[in-house]
């Protein structure tokens, strides 16, 4: 399976996402998507990225083949976050279920407080 060009993923992911409430924003330069500023799915190069419960992240790691964790740098996994490869996303019913457990995961965390941006000293 050849993976989708990085505008063509995501222009996937918006129209993916568009009945879901939720808020873009733009990170590594792509953009990523928040639930109550809780990051659950992006786009990073050309990779698009899901976070999941640690049990639904066992079991789509060993379940699919080729997801793998998201390290958007070397040596920086992040811990609830896969990368999930173009045979998984371009199969909508395994896409719908891997999105909807992210939705349903980062829809049950509380609230996440915006950083305040650091005063400079003088």
């Amino acid at each position: 399976m050849i993976a989708i060009a990085t505008e063509e993923l995501v222009n996937f992911l918006s129209e993916n996402l568009k009945d879901v409430e939720c808020q873009s924003r733009k990170m590594f330069g792509y953009p990523v998507y928040f639930i109550n500023n809780n990051m659950f799915i992006g786009v990073h190069q050309e990779d698009l990225f899901l976070r999941l419960a640690a049990d639904d992240k066992e079991n789509a790691l060993t379940k699919y083949e080729g997801i793998k964790p998201f390290e958007p740098m070397p040596g920086r996994i992040m811990k609830e976050y896969v990368v999930i490869p173009p045979n998984i996303y371009t199969n909508p019913e395994i896409f719908k279920e891997l999105l909807t457990k992210s939705i349903r995961y980062v829809s049950s965390l509380p609230p996440k407080e915006k950083k305040r941006k650091k005063k400079k000293k003088v």
